[in-house]
């Protein structure tokens, strides 16, 4: 779990995806050579932040998103939001801007006229525009990982486990998911017309409902706020039954992933969300059982070698 601490500790917001990818170009450089199979790594202007990986044959890929959610300060000590994160008060904040390293918190406030406002707290201004994350407060028990950026440090991770036995398929590490995508149209591109790879898993987590809990296994989507093609998703559920490995079936009606991005670009992709669920979404406690990681990473290594 050294590995997806650190990951979740890296400041990289949407439209700063930078650090993530610099952090994991330096651990495949290092760590690659003892992989199975020795990927070709792509990156460059033409996927700008995104990296891809491809392995021997592949037909099918893995999308994992590098950004997280956090806050550009506005004017004053305004924040606004980057994609949907709690601003309950006490959050903890950090950042960096010219004059030097920022920790701050979070501040509700309502104005004369009845509006509500969020915050920092302060003794100086900071920079307009800096980026805010969350503070990150590992924990860490026998059943339980908690900490902020599991969404979507923990898809990364996941990806890179299963890129130590992968002979054959292609990983894509995107950006903007938080802020509804815009990479993956051209990283769908990009694979379809250089290898005719049209199946897809979304690394990402979800969230415990009613109907989705904590440790009884990997959630396979069957819809959330965009409904990937039955026929496809049949297939991956028929395939996890024969694997053994715990998972549950979600339906939901709001939320989405890169799966919707995929969906809607001009290239026919069959794309399924499959994540372990996370509690306390979008917090700093973001908080996810060990059996359904592991359930996770089992499966995804199972469908790469079967789809």
């Amino acid at each position: 779990m050294e590995l997806l601490k650190t990951l979740c500790s890296i400041h990289a917001p949407s439209g700063n995806e930078g650090p993530v990818k610099d952090f994991l170009l330096d651990y495949i450089s290092k760590n690659s050579s003892n992989w199975s199979t020795q990927p070709e790594i792509i990156v460059g202007d033409e996927i700008q932040d995104c990296i891809i990986l491809k392995f021997g044959t592949p037909k099918t890929a893995i999308f994992a998103h590098m950004d997280s959610i956090g806050f550009t300060v506005r004017y004053g000590k305004e924040l606004i939001k980057i994609g949907g994160p709690r601003t309950n008060d006490g959050i903890k904040l950090i950042g960096k801007d010219n004059i030097g390293d920022i920790e701050t918190e979070i501040v509700n406030y309502e104005d004369e006229k009845g509006n509500k406002h969020f915050e920092y707290v302060l003794d100086r201004d900071i920079d307009r525009a800096t980026e805010l994350t969350f503070k990150p407060n590992w924990r860490e028990n026998k059943d339980f990982v908690q900490c902020c950026y599991m969404d979507n440090r923990l898809g990364v991770w996941n990806a890179l486990e299963v890129a130590k036995t992968l002979e054959n398929g292609v990983i894509c590490f995107s950006c903007w998911e938080e802020v509804g995508g815009g990479s993956v149209g051209y990283l769908g591109k990009y694979i379809y017309e250089k290898w005719n790879v049209r199946q897809a898993l979304i690394s990402d987590i979800t969230w415990v409902t009613d109907g989705v809990k904590h440790g009884e296994g990997v959630a396979i989507s069957r819809r959330d706020s965009g409904i990937p093609r039955r026929k496809y998703v049949n297939n991956i559920i028929s395939l996890a039954k024969q694997s053994g490995i715990p998972f549950q079936i979600e339906v939901e009606s709001s939320g989405g992933s890169d799966g919707n991005q995929l969906q809607k670009s001009s290239y026919p992709f069959d794309w399924c969300f499959i994540g372990a669920p996370e509690d306390h979404v979008h917090s700093p406690d973001e908080k996810v059982h060990k059996s359904d990681i592991n359930a996770m990473v089992a499966l995804y290594k199972y469908l790469m070698i079967h789809l």
